[in-house]
Order: structure tokens, then sequence, then C-alpha cells
């Protein structure tokens, strides 16, 4: 269950599908996904946002460099914090050893059957006080055999979205075979291009009037 008796430090986040704020209690600092002040239209899509991320959470329990689920009532989802900046905020520029800790936690996520669907957002990517990789945000994350060709092609899809930022902060150290995978293009990333995308677009900046700009929050 979630903490009770908890104080809010900071609003991290808010959005039409919940409020994230940085919390302290006595054990200490966490996160918490609020959906108490969505709109009643949008509760039912936001409760399963919330769900699916406490699922995926509970798939990694113990995992370093993941958050860890503290609590989840169908309302308030809290996890523990962890402390960094967004990549985008704290850019691994010309980092090597960071990209290779990345690809080892990815792949640690798929071999315990999650893929996280949404990494092409830098701020799903933490780079932590002390440098090192961690991932957040699995709302979207799928859970399921790891050996099924769905989840070999959504890790494949993560991975891709990984050497992207790899291209962006570390572009003379892509290997050749890294190169490759950048440049094939699987069938679920162009049919999400040419209907899913669009359709998220038209959701998110004419219903929902917020512009996500890859996590990077709104254009000036």
């Amino acid at each position: 269950m979630p903490r009770e008796d908890a104080i809010e430090i900071q609003a991290l986040k808010a959005d039409s599908f919940g409020r994230i704020a940085l919390m302290r209690d006595a054990h200490g600092m966490f996160v918490r996904r609020d959906l108490a002040h969505v709109p009643l239209w949008l509760r039912l899509p936001a409760w399963w946002l919330a769900r699916r991320e406490a699922r995926a959470l509970l798939r990694i329990d113990g995992m370093p460099a993941t958050p860890r689920l503290l609590g989840w009532d169908g309302r308030r989802l809290d996890r523990s914090y962890m402390a960094g900046a967004a990549m985008y905020q704290r850019p691994p520029r010309g980092d090597l050893q960071y990209f290779h800790r990345a690809r080892r936690l990815l792949q640690g996520l798929h071999r315990r059957g999650l893929a996280h669907n949404d990494l092409a957002k830098e701020a799903n990517w933490l780079v932590q006080d002390d440098g090192s990789p961690g991932i957040i945000d699995f709302q979207l994350a799928t859970v399921g055999d790891p050996r099924s060709r769905w989840m070999r092609l959504l890790a494949r899809e993560d991975l891709r979205h990984l050497l992207k930022h790899k291209r962006m902060y570390c572009r003379e150290s892509l290997t050749p075979v890294e190169r490759r995978v950048l440049k094939r293009h699987s069938w679920l990333r162009d049919a999400w291009f040419r209907t899913g995308k669009p359709v998220y677009r038209f959701v998110t900046r004419r219903i929902l009037k917020w512009e996500d700009n890859e996590g990077q929050g709104p254009k000036p």
C-alpha cells in the first residue's frame, strides 16, 4: 500500500494522466504518481498505465538502477527515489562507459522478460549521481516470455533507441554492428510512424494540449 503521512517536497511533473511528486516520510524520499486529479474521462487509461507500471516494477524487483515499487492502491503509485538527472539535463557526451553500462542494464531488463517501450525519451534515461545509467517510467512496459518473437522484437526496439542516444552523444564509438542495427528498421517501427504516431500527436497536442517533445518538455 502507498505510504501514509508523507509530505510533498517537490512537484516533478503533472499531465492528464496524473501528478508526479517527490515525497518524504519517516523512511526517506520516494516518488508518487497520484491519479486523484485526473479528469473523469481519462481515469481508466490513467489507471491502466499506472497498473502497467506497477506490474513492470514487480517483474524487475531488486534489479539495480531501476525503481522499486513501494505501493499501489489503484490511485497512488509509490516508487523508490533515484538521485540523478535526466539524460538531456546531464548529457553523457563522449562517455562510452555510460553506454556500455546502459546496454548491460537493458539486457538485464530483457532477460527478466520486460521491454520498456519508451526509451526514445531522454527523460526516461537517468545519469545518476555517480555517472552510471538508470531507467525510470515503466508505464508502457511489456511483460512476457523473453524467448518469444514478440518480446525479442520489442527488446530490439529498446536497443535501437539506446543506440540512437549513443549516436547523439558518442557517435565515434558506434561499432559496425550497432550501425547496422540503427539502419535496419522493423515493421513495428514503420507501423508506428505510419499510424500510431500521428494519432498520438493528435491526442496529446490537439486534445490534451501538451507536447511531449520526446521527454524534454514543451518546445519554446
